[in-house]
């Protein structure tokens, strides 16, 4: 049987040989490099890296000084490290429904939430990229400007997408926080990043990111001088410089992943189209299928099985907010409080895509997916 899981990185000889050099020669440098190579790719004026893509996110909303009873708004549809991190401040996450067809955070609902929740413990807005497209960024920057709120991309499944043109990353978010690792356990390495264009921001999460200790108490080999001072609460979200190293190379095949995972997309697409009970990716925007999420209008789960038992690993993204125990529980919430959400979430399913599969992977995958899916007809 195969045994095709819903991710692998794609290891060359370039990470081999930075790994090598930096254990060789203690290149500490290799942070330095990271951060100005994605600065460079962005056109930021800063990008901060972070230990893993959670501390990213956490780290933004230490340097915006979040406090107890803040509110953030956040899509219904996102990976639990938003909201969580929001609550570690003691601080509220709002969540807000989202669009059907693309599952990004839909601005009509957006509107709705910020006229009831209009007042000066509103801080943000955490902006989720579903998949690899973009939201409707000109609809949520108008209603940002009009509610004077600052946006914070979560762009983690992002990275390299653009909007109209434009990188995001690269657009007017107060910050983006994104990631070069897509696993949530057991990856090779883990980065994180923030992108801004904020001097302020940027100085203070670059502070907090190591115990908030002076920067010049450091020697150039990152040992900690003599005398010290403390000058913040801080965190220790700093990456290390094998992580680095293994950014540099992966963040080098970006336009190659890209383009590898649009090649999939467009197997799976052609093969996909006529197939019974599956809907295909809705490409309303530039779209760089970090997830290929399809709908399933005939039980979901029993086809997720069937698929794993012809060895294809598959996921969901995302189960909405509302539906996990400790935010249904926190906040009252009611399983059709976003309806959209719901309906969606009873039907997605995310089929591997990655640069690492093959060809004959992709078609076997589609094979199994019309075989299943003709069982149902």
């Amino acid at each position: 049987m195969r045994d095709i899981p819903f991710f692998r990185p794609l290891i060359t000889d370039r990470e081999h040989e930075l790994i090598k050099e930096t254990l060789e020669k203690n290149a500490n440098y290799m942070v330095e490099n990271l951060e100005n190579n994605i600065k460079d790719f962005f056109g930021a004026k800063h990008a901060i890296t972070t230990n893993n893509g959670t501390a990213a996110i956490h780290l933004s909303l230490c340097a915006m000084d979040l406090k107890r009873g803040d509110k953030i708004i956040c899509s219904v549809n996102a990976f639990p490290s938003i909201a969580q991190v929001i609550r570690h401040f003691d601080a509220e996450p709002i969540f807000v429904d989202i669009n059907e067809d693309d599952f990004n955070i839909d601005p009509n609902e957006l509107e709705k939430i910020l006229k009831t929740q209009k007042h000066k413990k509103l801080k943000a807005a955490f902006i989720t990229h579903v998949a690899g497209q973009s939201a409707d960024m000109d609809a949520i920057y108008a209603l940002a400007n009009e509610y004077d709120i600052k946006i914070i991309d979560d762009a983690s499944r992002a990275m390299g997408a653009t909007y109209k043109g434009k990188l995001i990353g690269n657009m007017r978010s107060y910050m983006s926080c994104f990631q070069i690792n897509p696993q949530v356990q057991h990856a090779v390495a883990t980065t994180g990043i923030i992108i801004t264009n904020d001097d302020e921001m940027a100085s203070r999460a670059r502070l907090i990111r190591n115990h908030a200790i002076i920067n010049d108490s450091f020697d150039k080999d990152g040992n900690l001088g003599y005398m010290y001072d403390v000058i913040d609460i801080g965190q220790k979200y700093d990456l290390n410089s094998l992580c680095a190293a293994y950014g540099i190379a992966q963040f080098e095949k970006l336009g190659m992943f890209i383009a590898r995972r649009k090649a999939i997309a467009a197997i799976y697409n052609e093969e996909l189209k006529n197939c019974p009970h599956i809907t295909t990716p809705l490409a309303k925007r530039d779209h760089i299928y970090n997830q290929y999420i399809i709908k399933i209008d005939k039980n979901r789960d029993s086809f997720a099985r069937e698929l794993k038992e012809m060895g294809i690993s598959t996921s969901l993204h995302y189960r909405p907010m509302h539906l996990l125990s400790y935010y249904k529980n926190k906040y009252h919430l009611r399983v059709n409080d976003f309806p959209k959400a719901l309906k969606t979430y009873q039907q997605i399913l995310s089929l591997p895509i990655y640069a690492a599969l093959s060809d004959e992977e992709a078609l076997y995958i589609c094979n199994a997916v019309k075989s299943v899916a003709q069982s149902r007809v």
